[in-house]
């Protein structure tokens, strides 16, 4: 496949924020909205900081499998499977599957390296089976959505933007997944979604997954740039995808919430955020469709916040006492 080339023009940008945008209060946004048409940027907040990928970095692993597989592209129906539950529904037990199987960190070393990615790195030392680790920025976000839309093979654009436009509302882990952009703007539009800590599941009946679940490696890995700053433990959501005919506006946006934040809350916050975007080709819902699940917080079910499961974001469970001894292990693994 060819590196994907940007045009000087095409990376024009705006002002760093734009007076209407609303972050809520005590929430970290990271946001960049490219126009296609004019090859330009509309929006740009803190376009370069680093964000837990969650399940956004699936599209990396999508894009890695598929590489080397032209021209006919002849995928196994197994693995086919995988990628299309892995994509459209978000399914972890096939991300973790793949990412053992093509060499955790070694993917996100690939991907940055063949898309000229500057903020993109894998997991930590420590964290090699955690792929909702990997670190992710709002500019690299579209760089990747730029590589699948106008460089990369017909085959893989089709595939993986076909699947996008898919996206089922209930995530194969039971979280409904249509925020920010579905929840925000009226089709056409493609999404891949990410989400971290809150909890097992959600209100979602979600379709069946496919795969096996991996169990993290001993060994450390570690892609392109250095994620020594990323936040591990904060409620993430992010909403990344295409909006209007031809995929004109490409929107990127990654937040990270107070500490303790409902899902539902969440959701509602990024879906205000999104709509108050300049997204050029994109018709504004009348009004924000609620997602559900909203009961699914931390300590809603075990009654206790010391007691209470959180979800990472590669499909792994912890208690709240054990994300503390985890806070601890990251002190010492980046001494």
């Amino acid at each position: 496949m060819a590196t994907l080339l940007l045009a000087p023009t095409a990376m024009a940008t705006q002002p760093s924020r734009s007076a209407r945008v609303e972050v809520p209060a005590r929430v970290t946004a990271g946001v960049a909205v490219f126009d296609r048409r004019t090859g330009t940027f509309t929006e740009r907040i803190n376009a370069e900081s680093q964000f837990r990928s969650a399940s956004v970095v699936k599209l990396l692993i999508a894009l890695d499998y598929l590489w080397n597989r032209g021209p006919a592209y002849d995928v196994p129906p197994a693995d086919r499977r995988r990628l299309e539950s892995m994509l459209r529904s978000s399914d972890d037990s096939s991300a973790s599957q793949f990412w053992a199987a093509d060499g955790r960190a070694g993917i996100v070393r690939r991907m940055v390296s063949r898309l000229s990615l500057t903020g993109t790195a894998g997991p930590p030392p420590g964290y090699p089976g955690y792929w909702g680790y990997t670190a992710l920025t709002a500019s690299d976000t579209v760089k990747v959505y730029r590589y699948i839309l106008d460089s990369a093979p017909a085959a893989v654009r089709d595939f993986v933007m076909g699947n996008l436009r898919a996206s089922t509302r209930c995530a194969a882990d039971g979280f409904d997944q249509h925020f920010g952009i579905p929840s925000a703007f009226r089709r056409p539009w493609a999404v891949k979604q990410g989400w971290s800590g809150f909890g097992s599941g959600g209100g979602c009946i979600p379709h069946a997954t496919t795969g096996d679940s991996v169990p993290a490696a001993p060994e450390n890995s570690r892609g392109g740039a250095t994620p020594d700053a990323v936040d591990l433990d904060r409620e993430a959501l992010h909403t990344t995808g295409t909006v209007g005919t031809d995929d004109r506006a490409i929107v990127a946006a990654f937040t990270l919430q107070p500490d303790g934040t409902s899902y539902g809350k969440a959701c509602a916050r990024l879906s205000a955020l999104t709509r108050s975007l300049r997204v050029p080709g994109a018709v504004r819902r009348a009004e924000t469709r609620p997602v559900r699940a909203d009961r699914w917080r931390e300590g809603d079910r075990a009654g206790s916040a010391r007691s209470a499961s959180v979800r990472f974001g590669s499909g792994e469970v912890r208690t709240r006492g054990q994300r503390a001894d985890a806070r601890a292990r990251r002190t010492w693994a980046t001494r």
